[in-house]
């Protein structure tokens, strides 16, 4: 059975879609860009970069799933230019997860609000 899964402690979606979908032990976690949970859109890469990693976090403690549960993400970017940027974030984030997830990086003409970068997770509890 799927359950929508919501917090608080990271920004209402800003469309017609969940935060994240639970099913079984799997947690689909949608795109997240660096706004907080006032909405307020962060003002550059690093903090943009910060401030959807931890929204990710809160959604997957609301599912009670941890950063070792995520298998892939994927990150969309504006400027393929920032990838050493967040790649750095990215990494420090990680720094203990024993398997780091697959992922994918996509360049992208656009993003919601003007941001510079939306990441996506999926997460399964073994």
């Amino acid at each position: 059975m799927k359950k929508e899964i919501f917090t608080p402690k990271a920004p209402k979606p800003l469309g017609p879609y969940s935060q994240a979908v639970l099913i079984n032990n799997m947690l689909f976690v949608s795109g997240s860009i660096g706004i907080d949970d006032t909405g307020n859109l962060k003002p550059d890469i690093a903090s943009q970069t910060k401030q959807c990693l931890s929204n990710i976090q809160h959604i997957l403690q609301e599912a009670d799933f941890n950063l070792e549960d995520i298998v892939k993400t994927t990150i969309y970017l504006t400027h393929l230019e920032n990838f050493a940027v967040i790649n750095a974030i990215y990494e420090e984030f990680f720094k203990n997860a024993p398997v780091k997830p697959a992922r994918s990086t996509v360049e992208v003409s656009s993003l919601p609000k003007g941001a510079l970068i939306e990441i996506d997770v999926i997460a399964i509890k073994a």
